[in-house]
């Protein structure tokens, strides 16, 4: 299901003329080689580009279109066109001249081969080039003194002529294209691919996935069958889950692509998520970025939360909607895919397929129940996937970075938002811990509790008081408690305003978890509070305080459950921001 999406991907991207056929690929190039019409080089060609990554700009190699890369093991292979300084140049850093001798000499069969016969000026300079040249003089040479160390660091260079991409040469493409159609057909066994379902020569081995964050720099398989304990009925590589060149081909040079788009690639714990719809039109991953993950859009759009809400309810009842200057079409197929790195594999995290109207209906869903009364300063704040699993970590010093949340704890709580599914226990059990630590409850934290109850529980008492905000007619005991305590706090903050340690500070956990204990010392306490005030905020509190305790109407209890003790945070949290509400608004 994953490779077929994956080659329906690239197929849209080959029919909008976004990506090369197969036997080419997006490959990073550092340098270019430029050679006259004898194979003279003369001039070496700087071809990164400048890019900013945070506060820092930064030299990155350029993306061209170029023959298809081969996977490297630990034997020498030449790429056609491009390669590294051991291959191209016949020197490197590695410290093995014999190794590095063979590569430039495998590298010199392969470029002759195929462009002896090929009549353009570019063809000839480069047999001409591999014929000159001489690798124990390459450190001499003065063109590539300057860059000489970078040079050998093995990043990319590839062949110019007359300062063009000798790739663009019809005679050049034509011969590698001869070539790869010939060498893939060639000896290979005939199989019904498991992705297309068609008849067509095997892929024995899978082409590397590059960019999967924690994997290795060089690339890792998604398929792969390396060893006797992963074959079965004595099949070998690729044979064990039959697929052909042409598939192969087709999704790991869609992924690939996926992944070099930073702006729709999100890494959540070790897990790095790409999202791609039918078509590959990007305003779907734009929209889905921005409603899971705050990000995927330009900064300098105008969206805010009301404007996400508003385009999710609406697709989720299936009308289509404008989203940055495109339709989106709630029946459109959209994918989610996440990686996790293993070794020399990759291991598949999770994948979700569905339309985007459905995606678009679970999140709505899930925003619903996150949505409760806030702090002013934080309205068009976005309560995404990860600032979710960042409520259950402490909260960093300014500058620093916080601490990374449960590793499985985002993956998870994702796959439940995509599937309208319950929650993780553990982000319960995490807000609950951070709830514990800090002696206090965020908005995020409330509106997480909230979210988890609605969803999760059976407990209709418990569910009822998971509100928006404020429910002043409900008499469940530990949400009342919660709202006597917060009352509580304000009686004595008003009685001494520059008080450093506050009732909050001292007793909020024994109070959510042992009320018995420890409520009837406070509200001894509040009663000298009480004393201090004047006539008239006394009478306010007074009149709090006997409409709160006219609630309880039961004996107070020697301990409170989990689900209790999430009640009496929550009414914490209600009768608190009630404080803030202007009046006019109340």
């Amino acid at each position: 299901m994953i490779l077929q999406a994956l080659t329906h991907y690239y197929e849209d991207l080959l029919e909008q003329g976004k990506i090369g056929r197969p036997g080419w690929s997006q490959v990073k190039v550092s340098y270019g080689l430029d050679l006259d019409e004898e194979g003279n080089l003369v001039q070496l060609l700087h071809l990164q580009q400048e890019v900013t990554r945070g506060k820092k700009k930064a030299l990155v190699p350029r993306e061209l279109l170029l023959p298809a890369q081969v996977k490297r093991s630990a034997a020498v292979a030449p790429n056609f066109l491009c390669d590294n300084s051991g291959y191209l140049l016949g020197a490197d850093s590695k410290g093995k001249p014999g190794r590095t001798a063979d590569c430039f000499a495998a590298a010199k069969f392969l470029h002759t081969e195929l462009l002896q016969n090929a009549g353009s000026p570019a063809a000839k300079a480069i047999v001409r080039f591999f014929a000159r040249w001489d690798p124990a003089q390459a450190s001499a040479c003065p063109l590539l003194q300057e860059d000489w160390e970078d040079l050998m660091k093995g990043g990319n260079l590839t062949f110019f002529y007359s300062g063009r991409p000798a790739v663009e040469d019809p005679a050049v493409r034509d011969a590698w294209q001869s070539r790869y159609d010939a060498g893939n057909s060639e000896g290979a066994e005939d199989i019904l691919c498991l992705v297309t379902g068609r008849h067509a020569p095997l892929a024995r081995l899978h082409p590397n996935i590059k960019g999967v964050a924690g994997a290795q720099p060089t690339g890792a398989a998604l398929v792969s069958f390396n060893g006797p304990a992963f074959c079965s009925y004595e099949h070998e590589q690729g044979s064990n889950a039959p697929t052909s060149e042409y598939a192969a081909f087709a999704y790991t040079t869609a992924l690939n692509t996926l992944l070099t788009d930073r702006n729709h690639v999100c890494r959540v714990g070790d897990t790095t998520i790409v999202f791609w719809a039918d078509g590959s039109d990007t305003a779907y991953q734009d929209c889905a970025m921005f409603a899971l993950f705050g990000g995927g859009i330009e900064e300098s759009t105008a969206y805010r939360e009301a404007d996400l809400f508003n385009v999710l309810r609406q697709l989720s009842r299936g009308q289509p909607v404008d989203w940055d200057g495109s339709r989106l079409d709630p029946g459109t197929r959209f994918c989610i895919l996440g990686l996790a790195p293993n070794a020399a594999r990759l291991s598949v995290r999770f994948f979700w397929q569905n339309s985007f109207g459905e995606l678009a209906k679970n999140l709505s869903r899930h925003y619903e129940r996150l949505n409760i009364i806030r702090p002013a300063y934080v309205q068009n704040t976005l309560l995404t996937i990860w600032r979710m699993a960042l409520e259950t970590v402490r909260k960093p010093a300014p500058g620093s970075r916080p601490p990374d949340p449960v590793q499985r704890l985002a993956g998870d709580l994702l796959l439940a938002v995509l599937n309208d599914a319950p929650y993780p226990a553990t982000l319960q059990n995490g807000v609950q811990l951070r709830i514990r630590a800090q002696q206090d409850i965020t908005w995020g934290q409330a509106a997480i509790l909230k979210a988890y109850y609605s969803r999760n529980s059976t407990n209709e008492q418990c569910k009822e008081v998971m509100t928006m905000e404020l429910n002043e007619q409900s008499t469940y005991l530990p949400y009342v408690l919660g709202r006597l305590f917060s009352v509580l706090e304000a009686i004595q903050r008003s009685a001494s305003p520059n008080i450093n340690t506050s009732i909050r500070n001292r007793y909020f956990n024994a109070a959510s978890a042992t009320p018995a204990l420890v409520f009837p010392t406070l509200v001894n306490l509040a009663q000298k509070h009480l004393n201090k005030l004047d006539g008239g905020l006394a009478a306010y509190y007074e009149k709090r305080l006997a409409d709160l305790h006219s609630r309880i109407t039961q004996t107070l209890p020697a301990r409170m459950t989990l689900d209790e003790q999430s009640a009496f945070q929550i009414g914490y949290y209600h009768e608190t921001q009630n404080r803030y509400v202007k009046k006019e608004e109340k």
